[in-house]
């Protein structure tokens, strides 16, 4: 899981199953529906994970589908591509040789949907409340000095070397307020709840954390694209009704489909199919006292080497795949799939040989109760204890329900654990948690000091800037860890999208999901 911020569970966790309200819509057959008013309605929906339409409050993935079209961020994303920032309400940016000032200058032109002009002083407004708020997105901004320069100009200084902040820049939390306006209500979360005050394409008609939420298009949005729908409406729905609502034509979107709902759907819908930003993956304590056979290195080998991991992805069905390490295939730093470890059997044995361990014994937890990207991960423990039973170690599975079992990850506490890590921000620096003396480190019991030359590694990666450096320098630290490191990353599971052939334009992408301001008909 991503790290927590302020709840029991991670801020970025769209997989718990929640209880939702199948509704019903007028019937589209599949295309577009018509809006009372005229014009073109999009239907679309998901299992609910909301709390607020607030950006500088929210942090949940339904949250994040909303404000992502209510309110412009200074940067965003092109589609599915998170590798590269592009302007959002910023038309251009540097970042300074040490990387930690960011200058950004705003687009001409860019209005509120109330007609005002966006300033620097929205801006300033608008992070210094996330900031202030220390809510789930105030992380984001942890050590950051937002001031404006002029009218048009503003420069973000961090504390230490932040290369990762325009990869940041661009979560719909950090979106941008009328200030005017929303000083005008006490900065209220109750009238952002009711109404919306950014520059995005859609503004805000009703919002209820439990039913539905409902967008018209902004007549006055300046940005490059201009939405194709009139009206967009996001349903709370379980996945299995999803599926007979997108069959009959009653909503144009399904976004929460497992690969086996979706397989075999006709009428002409289109299946868009591809491995997701989550990482699930094993670790094994490092510390003696929890698991003196967990904790060693050459146990650690057998089991990287016993998983069929090929036999794991069948599980998740097709778009799934390997990542070679810990940050996930589609960002930067991502390790070639080449180099993938893959099963080696007899390797294995000889590691477990080698381990000078008689009659390996190691419990597995994981949470009973969480599914990731539609995939539970009991059948995942089961494959697994299957697997390495063939090289001769004995895994005893130990599910508990999530609220249990987190509590042992996050205390460090499991001998061996089966979690995934959704990103809190597509950049590699998210995955530094992974190192030795770090958050997900401690919880495999891997200490400070543990390896300095993964630590100084580290480090460097940090405060480096330029894209080409960094790259290079996060492929070596996880070709280290892939070696001598308490974590085996086992697969990125697919991710379904069920669209009406009459949608066009989906990308899914893992900070917002899917931009609904982006889809086009045909």
């Amino acid at each position: 899981m991503s790290r927590s911020r302020t709840g029991s569970y991670p801020a970025a966790l769209p997989l718990v199953a929640v209880a939702a309200l199948a509704l019903s819509a007028c019937s589209g057959g599949g295309g577009t529906t018509a809006s009372a008013g005229g014009g073109r309605t999009l239907v679309v929906d998901t299992s609910f994970n909301l709390k607020t339409a607030d950006p500088g409050r929210e942090f949940e993935p339904t949250g994040q589908i909303v404000d992502k079209v209510l309110y412009e961020t200074l940067l965003t994303f092109k589609g599915s591509d998170v590798t590269k920032p592009v302007a959002g309400l910023a038309s251009s940016y540097e970042q300074s040789a040490d990387g930690r000032t960011l200058t950004l200058h705003l687009r001409k032109g860019a209005v509120f949907s109330d007609g005002s002009a966006v300033t620097a002083d929205d801006v300033v407004y608008s992070l210094n409340r996330v900031i202030d708020l220390k809510g789930n997105p105030s992380f984001l901004l942890d050590g950051v000095t937002v001031t404006k320069t002029d009218t048009s100009t503003v420069t973000l200084v961090s504390k230490k070397a932040n290369p990762a902040l325009p990869f940041i820049l661009p979560n719909p939390a950090l979106g941008i307020l009328n200030a005017k306006t929303v000083k005008a209500h006490g900065g209220s979360e109750k009238y952002l709840n009711t109404t919306s005050a950014g520059s995005g394409p859609y503004t805000l008609t009703s919002f209820n954390t439990n039913t539905q939420v409902v967008l018209t298009k902004n007549p006055k949005y300046t940005g490059p694209q201009k939405p194709t729908y009139d009206k967009i409406v996001i349903r709370n729905v379980q996945a299995p009704t999803q599926k007979l609502n997108v069959q009959r034509g009653d909503s144009q979107i399904a976004l929460d489909l497992t690969s086996d709902q979706a397989k075999g759907l006709t009428g002409g819908l289109k299946v868009s199919t591809g491995a997701s930003s989550d990482v699930i993956f094993l670790l094994l304590n490092r510390d003696n006292k929890v698991s003196s056979t967990a904790a060693n290195a050459k146990f650690t080998e057998a089991v990287r080497k016993g998983v069929d991991y090929d036999g794991l992805l069948s599980l998740a069905g097709e778009g799934s795949v390997q990542p070679a390490g810990i940050i996930p295939s589609t960002f930067l730093g991502a390790l070639p799939s080449s180099d993938a470890v893959k099963r080696d059997l007899a390797g294995a044995k000889a590691a477990l040989k080698a381990s000078g361990i008689k009659n390996p014994s190691v419990t597995l937890g994981y949470p009973s109760d969480l599914t990731v990207d539609g995939l539970s991960l009991q059948p995942l423990a089961e494959r697994v204890q299957s697997q390495l039973k063939e090289v001769g170690i004995d895994v005893k599975l130990a599910p508990a329900p999530t609220t249990t079992e987190l509590d042992n990850y996050r205390n460090g506490k499991e001998q061996a654990g089966l979690w995934y890590w959704g990103p809190d921000y597509p950049d590699p620096s998210d995955y530094l948690a992974f190192l030795p003396g770090n958050l997900v480190g401690l919880r495999a019991g891997w200490k400070a000091g543990a390896d300095d030359t993964l630590t100084a590694a580290g480090d460097k990666a940090a405060s480096t800037i330029g894209d080409d450096a960094r790259k290079a320098l996060y492929e070596q630290i996880q070709t280290r860890m892939n070696d001598s490191g308490p974590f085996i990353p086992l697969m990125q599971p697919s991710r379904n999208t069920v669209t009406a052939a009459s949608v066009t334009g989906v990308a899914y992408n893992p900070v917002w999901t899917i931009d609904v301001a982006e889809l086009g008909t045909k």
